[in-house]
């Protein structure tokens, strides 16, 4: 097996713990969970589960590219809501970055998560 090689990239958040913003094991990349923050001032955008999502999103494919893949490579999304009742709402802005087929998902509601965010997501995608 190839040797596992951590990706960074300026253009989405840094890690704020012992953890890469993502890893690639052969020709799988596993994205660390991102949040809707702005990359440079380390905020999050404004524009409640709609803006968020959107900042996460934006964050998973910068990542992505950085890795050498792109949204359309993505396999499986872990979604994880604040509140649930937010689950339309996250799904507009969803399709807009995924099309058929789509990727396996799991969407769950959580009790809190960093920063105070509204959504977190991660993302599992190939070459």
């Amino acid at each position: 097996m190839n040797a596992i090689r951590k990706i960074t990239t300026e253009n989405a958040p840094a890690a704020i713990g012992p953890y890469s913003q993502a890893v690639v094991a052969g020709d799988t990349i596993y994205l660390s969970g991102q949040i809707g923050l702005e990359p440079r001032s380390g905020k999050l955008v404004d524009g409640g589960i709609i803006g968020e999502t959107r900042g996460a999103l934006e964050n998973i494919k910068a990542v992505l590219l950085a890795a050498g893949s792109s949204l359309t490579k993505v396999v499986s999304v872990s979604v994880y809501l604040a509140d649930i009742n937010e689950f339309s709402e996250m799904n507009e802005v969803y399709t807009g970055y995924f099309k058929e087929p789509y990727p396996a998902r799991t969407t769950v509601a959580v009790d809190k998560l960093p920063k105070n965010a509204r959504i977190g997501i991660s993302v599992v995608a190939v070459k």
